[in-house]
């Protein structure tokens, strides 16, 4: 029998393992979105949309689609998909693995300022700045709604959530940006402070790089912490190295030197 692999996706990571998994004889590879973007990029391989109805859900889920291997590729702040994974992969036996792309890191000229959590992030503004570049995401942005003192300009690929700041001007997007075109927002809008998750990737690497040449501060808010028990592989390589399986030949004829 063909061995089932179920990512949960979201993630530029999560689609190049689908596209790696879905053209290898045999493998049958199942991602599943939790549907909060209206447009998301095609996944190669089966899809489906919608939550499982907590772990309990999920188990259920992997038991009845008879699933070899569970790889959470979600987001590295979807902390409540990751924890439901870990319990339903503990109640059914099921392999799992967590790709996890690394974080970010500062470097010479950076100037980050790490918080916990976004409420924190809105406690550190006032002192840091006054015209905000928001970058977190849709979610979550009450935690700012009652600084009225600052203005803030929010980037997502979606509408973010209400409530938010007063005045807030929305830009929707998505990544990847260049440093050039991250630099002329940052100019247009006379931001003075930037606020971002810890992603981390290449994607939306590129306003750090900006913030940097501009001298302007950064706040980051840190990833969660991780299941206790659970570790995560950084790429989708060493997600296939843990599933026996080599790299796939990119080279032109199917012949690698």
């Amino acid at each position: 029998m063909s061995p089932h692999v179920l990512i949960l996706g979201g993630t530029t990571e999560a689609r190049r393992l689908a596209a790696d998994l879905a053209e290898r004889p045999g493998v049958r590879v199942t991602t599943s979105l939790a549907g909060r973007v209206a447009r998301p990029a095609a996944v190669a391989g089966e899809l489906r949309t919608g939550g499982f109805g907590g772990p309990e859900g999920l188990a259920e889920w992997l038991r009845g689609h008879r699933v070899d291997v569970l790889v959470d590729a979600t987001h590295p702040f979807a902390e409540s998909i990751t924890a439901n994974a870990a319990r339903a992969a503990a109640a059914t036996g099921v392999r799992a693995l967590v790709l996890r792309r690394p974080g970010w890191r500062p470097g010479p000229g950076d100037d980050w300022h790490f918080v916990r959590s976004l409420e924190a992030a809105a406690e550190a503004l006032p002192r840091l700045g006054r015209r905000v570049f928001l970058s977190t995401g849709r979610l979550g942005l009450a935690a700012f709604a009652h600084l009225t003192d600052l203005s803030f300009v929010v980037r997502s690929v979606d509408p973010p959530e209400p409530p938010l700041p007063a005045g807030t001007r929305v830009i929707l997007a998505r990544g990847p940006f260049t440093v050039t075109g991250e630099t002329r927002l940052l100019r247009a809008h006379r931001i003075d402070v930037l606020v971002t998750k810890d992603s981390g990737g290449g994607a939306t690497a590129a306003k750090l790089t900006a913030a940097r040449e501009l001298g302007l501060p950064v706040v980051v808010v840190r990833r969660p912490e991780l299941p206790a028990g659970v570790t995560a592989v950084p790429d989708v390589a060493g997600v296939l190295e843990r599933l026996g399986l080599s790299p796939r030949c990119s080279c032109a004829g199917g012949t690698c030197p």
